[in-house]
């Protein structure tokens, strides 16, 4: 007989994978897995639809909180060394990494990178590199050729190449459609006037105003003379009662005037992730996605934006945290300590920068092997930097 705690841990994921729901007969196929014969389901079934309904009765945050505390029960079960099979894929995949302009890739960022290239030349298809650079405030002018020349590298010139803040006006054709779709709304609540309003649960007063209204005000927020910085953010309208906070009214775009590297001052309204992610996995054709596991919540708000245009979700698979005991991965800090003059450059071969690693004689083919290694596998996993050079270095003499 499958332990209580095993059982409670499957219910546990199952609803934390989505949105908080669990579903039984979805529980099943994990614990068929421990040993549980079919046989048996009969029997077995109403003490599983107990532990369903009690687990469904909790708040997301009390369920993401248990199950953190017993994912290791499962963890064994999840883990995957090498490629699996990729449901759809018959026919090529559309996958893309999305790495952030504040400086180049490092080893873990090309590992994972390298985890959907591998899947593109496993299937055939198309590699997508887009690099998120619609927050002002937090852009390194060298990181785009720096990340440029790190995926040339890393994909061997076969990827394509997309920045998204030169794609600025496809992100105000969708959130002014997303208006007009009355799915989308100008907010003028403070931010913690609307957290108030998410915590029980209550529709804030901006919600009520017309289409015709939120047109006015969006035309305001794009106009020069218009709205300031935080006074009005654009929300999407999803349901105020979702049993998951973090996707009750999220926002979609806000007000920065702060000048852009690339853009300069040619702006005033920047899409958040959400939004510009969502419209260029649409427009992009994306099928496959490989992403952080704590990018869950991400992926459902992006999710409601498909639904509006009626497109159907990519595929998505989700990677644990990786975590090194005595080695720092941080693209600010390495910045920090090259401005101080402790590295000489990106390229300093002491860090683990992919441009430094290039430079040490370690080949692209090295990154790809590393990453069937590691697998696609939800469950965190710690590592020194010696066991993981021991192990990739060996991949590079092969």
């Amino acid at each position: 007989m499958i332990e209580d705690n095993k059982i409670r841990a499957y219910v546990l994921k199952n609803a934390v994978e989505n949105d908080g729901s669990a579903r039984a007969a979805n529980v099943l196929s994990g614990l068929f897995a421990e040993g549980l014969e079919k046989s048996e389901i009969k029997e077995f079934m109403p003490k599983l639809n107990s532990v369903v309904a009690e687990v469904n009765s909790k708040s997301v945050e009390e369920q993401k909180k248990e199950f953190s505390k017993m994912e290791d029960l499962i963890g064994h079960r999840v883990i995957r060394e090498g490629l699996p099979e990729l449901p759809n894929a018959e026919k090529g995949v559309v996958m893309r990494i999305a790495p952030s302009a504040s400086g180049p890739l490092h080893i873990m960022h090309a590992i994972v990178a390298s985890l959907s290239y591998n899947y593109v030349k496993k299937y055939g298809g198309k590699m997508i590199v887009r690099v998120e650079d619609t927050n002002p405030e937090n852009i390194s002018p060298d990181s785009y050729e720096l990340i440029k020349e790190d995926t040339n590298f890393l994909f061997k010139g076969e990827a394509e190449f997309f920045i998204q803040s030169d794609r600025m006006e496809l992100y105000y054709k969708y959130a002014k459609e997303l208006i007009e779709k009355e799915k989308a709304y100008v907010c003028s609540c403070s931010g913690d006037e609307f957290r108030e309003f998410a915590k029980v649960k209550k529709e804030c007063p901006c919600r009520s105003s017309s289409k015709k209204e939120n047109l006015l005000k969006w035309e305001k927020m794009l106009d020069k003379k218009g709205y300031s910085p935080g006074e009005v953010v654009l929300r999407f309208k999803s349901d105020m009662k979702n049993k998951n906070p973090a996707l009750r009214d999220f926002p979609l775009a806000r007000i920065n005037l702060e000048e852009h590297p690339r853009q300069k001052k040619k702006y005033r309204v920047w899409p958040l992730m959400n939004l510009s992610v969502g419209v260029d996995d649409m427009e992009m054709g994306m099928t496959h996605i490989i992403r952080g596991k704590d990018h869950r919540d991400n992926a459902k708000r992006q999710e409601m934006i498909f639904e509006v245009f009626n497109k159907k979700y990519p595929w998505a698979g989700y990677l644990g945290r990786y975590h090194f005991t005595d080695m720092v991965l941080s693209t600010s800090k390495f910045r920090e300590e090259i401005e101080k003059g402790n590295y000489s450059g990106w390229d300093d071969v002491r860090l683990p920068t992919v441009i430094s690693l290039k430079k040490r004689g370690y080949k692209p083919e090295t990154f790809w092997k590393m990453a069937e290694h590691i697998g696609l596998s939800e469950v965190d996993k710690k590592n020194t930097k010696e066991d993981f050079f021991k192990k990739f270095d060996s991949f590079n003499k092969e």
